[in-house]
C-alpha cells in the first residue's frame, strides 16, 4: 500500500512521479518493505554495447544478503517488463553480485498483472522475480471482499 506517498490516481500519473514520492518518503516506504533494506541506487544506468538502461530504485537486503532490484509500472504489468527485469538481475548477479552473496531479486510494482503473464514468461525455474500490484489508496470494502473472494476461490483451485 502506496497511500503514504499521498499521490493522488488520475490518468497522467507518472512513474518518475511515483519515484520521486518514494525517495522523498524513502524513510516510511523502506519500513513498508520490511527489515533489512538498505537504498543504494536512483535511475541507475547500465549500458551494455552502448545501449542505456535504467533500474528505477536499486536496494541490498542485509539480512538475505542480496540486491533488490525494483521497478515500477504506472499501468498493467506486460512481458517486457518481466523480461527487462530480468535483464536487470541477470546483470547484477554477473557484475555486481559479489561473494557471498545471495542471488539477486527482481521486483516489479504495478497497478494490475495477469498471473497466466508472469507465470510463461518467467517459466517454472524463476524464483528470483516479483511481480506485485500497488494501491495509492486504500480500497473500498467492497473492492476487499471481492479480492478476498478471488484468493479463495485460487486456492480451493490449487491446493
Amino acid at each position: 500500500m502506496l497511500e503514504f506517498l499521498d499521490l493522488r490516481d488520475y490518468p497522467a500519473l507518472r512513474e518518475s512521479k511515483v519515484e520521486q514520492a518514494i525517495i522523498n518518503n524513502l524513510q516510511t516506504f523502506l519500513l513498508e518493505l520490511g527489515k533489512g533494506f538498505a537504498f543504494v541506487a536512483r535511475q541507475q544506468r547500465l549500458t551494455l554495447d552502448g545501449d542505456h538502461f535504467y533500474i528505477d530504485l536499486v536496494f541490498y537486503h542485509a539480512v538475505l544478503k542480496c540486491y533488490v532490484l525494483l521497478d515500477l509500472n504506472i499501468r498493467k504489468l506486460t512481458h517486457e517488463d518481466l523480461g527487462q527485469l530480468q535483464l536487470y538481475v541477470n546483470y547484477y548477479d554477473q557484475h555486481r553480485r559479489t561473494p557471498g552473496d545471495n542471488p539477486t531479486l527482481g521486483l516489479i510494482l504495478c497497478t494490475d498483472k495477469n498471473d497466466a503473464v508472469v507465470k510463461y514468461t518467467l517459466g517454472p525455474g524463476r524464483k528470483n522475480i516479483f511481480a506485485s500490484r500497488y494501491k495509492l489508496h486504500l480500497p473500498s470494502e467492497a473492492e476487499l471482499r471481492a479480492e478476498l473472494r478471488r484468493e479463495l476461490k485460487q486456492l480451493r483451485a490449487h491446493p
